[in-house]
């Protein structure tokens, strides 16, 4: 039951702070990830898992909300277009660290267990009752700041208002509580936060954010439903599908006829 709630949960949330990012950036590339949340969310979590000094999940969030405070910050100081560009360098260094962390596992058990978190095959291995209070918290958190702010970011996306500084700095937080709801649990799961957005926009020419959020989190849970029970289903043969694989296999060729057909 709680592998299917974090399906559901990864489902809206990915796809909802996609959109959400995209709305802020006023730009069809905005991704949760692009700023290095999903670095770090596998920094701590390598570096819990190999140190051992908390569990997994644990490292994962603190990780995470360390890079969500850092980029708090940041949004204060640098316009959008260059906070872009920060995150992406910023996401290349704490890649950079968590490949020499992982690089240095003590034994291969380790490098397995971190191995398959990062696989997004929503085993919660290692999840503590403690980790799932905190995890549905910030999805809480999250979901209603994104509700509560879908008329001023259309409003910015339509260029009829331009939002704040401090006002972005906390959409970002808000979205980055939405994101590392499901990314601290379950690992990494690509495609979902760029593709999906970008699917309900082809579908749907409205740029009223809140039916963006309703179409993108159908199809991000109906993705992800479908990618879970394919990859559960051919475990049985004795291959192991990652769940990011898996979703990019399924839903890649999908995504190109739209574009072909909207070209």
């Amino acid at each position: 039951m709680l592998s299917l709630l974090y399906v559901i949960i990864s489902g809206i949330a990915l796809p909802i702070g996609g959109v959400q990012m995209q709305y802020l950036w006023r730009n069809q590339l905005g991704d949760v990830y692009s700023l290095g949340l999903g670095s770090a969310a596998c920094l701590g979590a390598a570096a819990a898992t190999m140190s051992g000094w908390c569990s997994l999940t644990v490292g994962s969030f603190i990780c995470t909300l360390i890079c969500t405070v850092i980029c708090f910050f940041v949004t204060l100081r640098v316009s959008t277009q260059n906070l872009i560009t920060f995150g992406i360098l910023f996401g290349t260094f704490i890649g950079s660290l968590g490949t020499i962390v992982v690089t240095n596992a003590p034994n291969g058990d380790l490098l397995k267990q971190y191995y398959l978190w990062g696989a997004a095959n929503f085993n919660l291995e290692g999840v503590t009752t403690s980790d799932i209070i905190f995890s549905l918290v910030l999805f809480a958190i999250g979901l209603t700041a994104a509700i509560w702010t879908a008329k001023a970011l259309t409003r910015h996306m339509k260029e009829e208002i331009e939002l704040s500084n401090m006002y972005k700095a906390l959409l970002l937080l808000a979205i980055m509580f939405l994101v590392t709801s499901a990314v601290s649990i379950c690992g990494p799961i690509g495609f979902i936060s760029l593709g999906v957005p970008n699917l309900s926009r082809i579908l749907c020419k409205s740029t009223d954010i809140r039916k963006h959020y309703m179409i993108s989190s159908a199809m991000g849970v109906g993705l992800l439903l479908i990618t879970y029970v394919v990859a559960n289903h051919v475990n049985f043969f004795g291959i192991y599908l990652p769940i990011s694989a898996t979703m990019a296999i399924i839903a890649l060729p999908l995504m190109a006829i739209l574009f072909v057909k909207k070209s």
